[in-house]
């Protein structure tokens, strides 16, 4: 089965917003063994959007549509998918109730144009939002199964979890699985050398890598008569990358982010962590916070950009800034030594680089970081120098103190155990 993405909107082609829709579906297509061939992006205008998806329906089985859903005029996705298909607009009574009671319980004004949303192509599917006015739709005829979602990732994506997925499911002509291999710490090029044998011989099932900031995604998937069938096929290829990567892997749940394994395992040990930045300015803080129960192992954060508040928070001492400077093994080794004193946690992470465009020399150029890992005392730094503008340097350095405080947590803990047993 081949698909396709439309995303509709002018302020996609425009730039003002970001087209995070796509990516999403795109990924979710690929988990399904579902072949997504063609993207597009087309502004609020309807002889190029009935161009496009005239186009769309001739060469894929499924288009999926997003935005454009809308009461106001502009919003002509629904109305120019039912002229391409034929077929006449509705009121849908049921969307139509969901529609008055969305309003009544905000208690805002119910307009004529809302009516609008509630209006379906006859004899199409129509899928109930939860999280907002805008019904999503899915119309079949001889030629492609068209869907239309809403535009907002808050409506989109539960729509799509409850309600698309299953449909999908549902049409395919086979079963298929699959499941995430996460690995840190190790780049794809190696990553795809110790796998070229597999990946050489692959058929069913297919191997295929997915390169992010400090971590490579391994996706195996197969292809069977039933989801059973398919998921024999990808547990023994998953059991030898396991064998060949080890500790690199941190999760095989494909929605376990690397900063949820890693407060995981602090968890796991009843260990609490505190950060010091400089170079990252509290992205690292950023990341670990956005994970939920994070409170219970985060004790606080330290952002000490200028060397005044290296001095005075984390006693990093003068004479060594003067004769080292802030981006040093020796300055990160401090800053990660007071970081851990002065929060009384159990484990410390510093950051101290030169995040670009000025900064920097021959010896240690833009890019260079140093990052510092104490756990109860035994501290590790590590030199790294990344590549990029500004903003890939400082993702890069927070991934990399991601993979240096798992690595570190690891070898602790497993010294730790062996010692027990001795």
């Amino acid at each position: 089965m081949t698909s396709e993405i439309i995303c509709v909107g002018t302020e996609l082609l425009m730039g003002n917003v970001v087209n995070t829709n796509a990516s999403y579906m795109a990924k979710g297509l690929a988990g399904l063994g579902i072949s997504c061939c063609y993207q597009s992006v087309v502004g609020d205008n309807e002889s190029r959007l009935k161009e496009i998806l005239e186009l769309a329906r001739k060469r894929s089985d499924t288009v999926i549509l997003t935005g454009g859903l809308g009461p106001t005029a502009d919003d002509l996705t629904k109305e120019t998918a039912a002229s391409v298909m034929g077929l006449e607009l509705e009121l849908d009574e049921k969307a139509w109730e969901k529609i008055r009671k969305f309003f009544e319980k905000r208690k805002l004004k119910l307009t004529d144009n809302n009516k609008k949303q509630a209006m379906v192509p006859k004899g199409s599917k129509v899928l109930y939002n939860k999280n907002g006015t805008a019904p999503g739709i899915i119309a079949s005829d001889d030629e492609a199964c068209v869907i239309l979602l809403p535009g907002p990732p808050g409506e989109l994506i539960p729509m799509w979890e409850e309600q698309v997925v299953p449909y999908l499911k549902e049409i395919s002509s086979e079963a298929f699985y699959s499941e995430m291999v996460k690995i840190c710490g190790m780049g794809e090029s190696m990553i795809e050398t110790e796998l070229k044998d597999l990946i050489d011989n692959q058929t069913n099932p297919t191997i295929a890598t997915y390169a992010r900031a400090g971590e490579v995604d391994i996706r195996i998937m197969a292809r069977g008569e039933s989801e059973k069938e398919a998921h024999k096929l990808v547990k023994p290829v998953v059991k030898e990358i396991k064998k060949r990567f080890g500790s690199s892997i941190f999760t095989t749940d494909e929605k376990v982010t690397l900063e949820e394994a890693v407060l995981q395992l602090l968890n796991e040990n009843k260990l609490t962590l505190a950060t010091a930045e400089s170079l990252t300015g509290g992205m690292l803080s950023s990341r670990l916070i956005n994970v939920p129960g994070a409170s219970d192992v985060i004790k606080t954060g330290f952002i000490t950009y200028s060397n005044k508040s290296k001095k005075k928070y984390l006693g990093v001492k003068r004479s060594t800034l003067d004769k080292f400077g802030a981006v040093s093994e020796q300055c990160a080794k401090e800053m990660v030594k007071g970081c851990l004193s002065a929060a009384k946690a159990d484990v410390a992470v510093s950051l101290t680089g030169y995040a670009g465009p000025d900064g920097g020399g021959e010896a240690d150029p833009v890019g260079t970081t140093y990052i510092g890992v104490n756990v109860s005392g035994e501290i590790t730094v590590k030199r790294y120098v990344f590549s990029g503008e500004r903003l890939k340097i400082r993702e890069a350095a927070t991934a990399a103190a991601l993979t240096q405080i798992r690595q570190c947590l690891l070898e602790n803990l497993t010294e730790r155990t062996f010692g027990e047993k001795e």
